[in-house]
């Protein structure tokens, strides 16, 4: 691993970094996939426009698939990691380890 006393904070990714888009990221590398409404309660405080903001972000830098479909009359969102955003979240952890480990 570089000396991380190198790290240039430009490396952190934006994309991932946003508050919500963390907390997503979080959540799916945990759980695997997750629901629209189960990730907007888990998260707490972000509304259903601002989630999908934010989920949206996180499909174009194709880091999360989304799957949209009907159970019976009702919507249904499912975000899943992909395996780019598998590998960007490790690297994004490895980065903030990095960087705390600079606090000694």
């Amino acid at each position: 691993m570089a000396d991380p006393r190198d790290l240039d904070y430009k490396e952190i990714d934006d994309v991932i970094h946003g508050r919500v888009r963390l907390a997503v990221m979080a959540y799916i590398s945990g759980a695997g996939a997750a629901e629209f409404n189960e990730l907007k309660a888990k998260i707490g405080g972000a509304t259903d426009g601002n989630l999908s903001v934010h989920i949206t972000k996180l499909e174009e830098a194709g880091y999360i698939g989304v799957e949209k479909k009907f159970v019976g009359r009702k919507p249904l969102t499912v975000c899943r990691m992909t395996d780019k955003g598998r590998e960007a979240w490790i690297s994004y952890i490895d980065r903030m380890a990095a960087l705390l480990n600079l606090r000694g």
